[in-house]
């Protein structure tokens, strides 16, 4: 199964270290798994401008396509203004209404201050939900005071991340049990 990590920000560095975390732990734990990373600081994508994803080219085209091609996504995004920020919405706004039916997505969020530990549950998980994603329901949220040089040092943060890694690989394979029995069910 391929797992692609999202890391939904243009800057900074602690939305992409806690992304890691998670394909690390399932990398190391799960040999049926396949992971990539896709940290948005690293390509250049283009403003959506409603054509079809595969007629896009470049980066935005390579993205686009690992994240189509994947099973399941670990989505991590930075709280900016008590919002997503931008560039992960147009990754959103760039991909098709229903890219991730039947796919499932685990959410982890990284802010400031622990006042903006709501934004996932009232901005990204909507947005997955209209696309169709099967969302884990709950999702990892890492305060900066979590981090030290670059690295999560927080005990309980890390043991949720890796939980989360866990979630997202039972919560795919209890889909894909599911999508067989009801497959199996109506032969027609």
């Amino acid at each position: 199964m391929k797992i692609a990590g999202i890391a939904g920000s243009v800057v900074g560095s602690k939305t992409r270290i806690a992304v890691e975390q998670i394909l690390n732990k399932m990398k190391n734990d799960y040999q049926e798994v396949d992971t990539t990373l896709i940290d948005l600081s690293d390509y250049e994508l283009v403003f959506s401008d409603g054509r079809d994803y595969r007629d896009y080219s470049g980066d935005t085209k390579w993205v686009l396509e690992e994240i189509m091609a994947a099973d399941a996504y670990i989505i991590g995004t930075p709280i900016f203004q008590a919002s997503i920020p931008g560039a992960l919405k147009n990754l959103f706004d760039l991909l098709p209404n229903e890219a991730f039916r039947e796919k499932v997505v685990g959410i982890v969020a990284t802010a400031g201050s622990a006042k903006h530990y709501l934004v996932p549950e009232h901005q990204l998980k909507p947005i997955l939900s209209y696309m169709k994603a099967v969302i884990i329901p709950k999702y990892v949220f890492v305060e900066e005071k979590n981090y030290y040089q670059k690295k999560i040092v927080d005990d309980d943060a890390i043991f949720r991340l890796h939980q989360l890694a866990d979630d997202l690989v039972h919560g795919i394979n209890v889909f894909s049990e599911i999508q067989q029995e009801k497959d199996s069910a109506f032969p027609f």
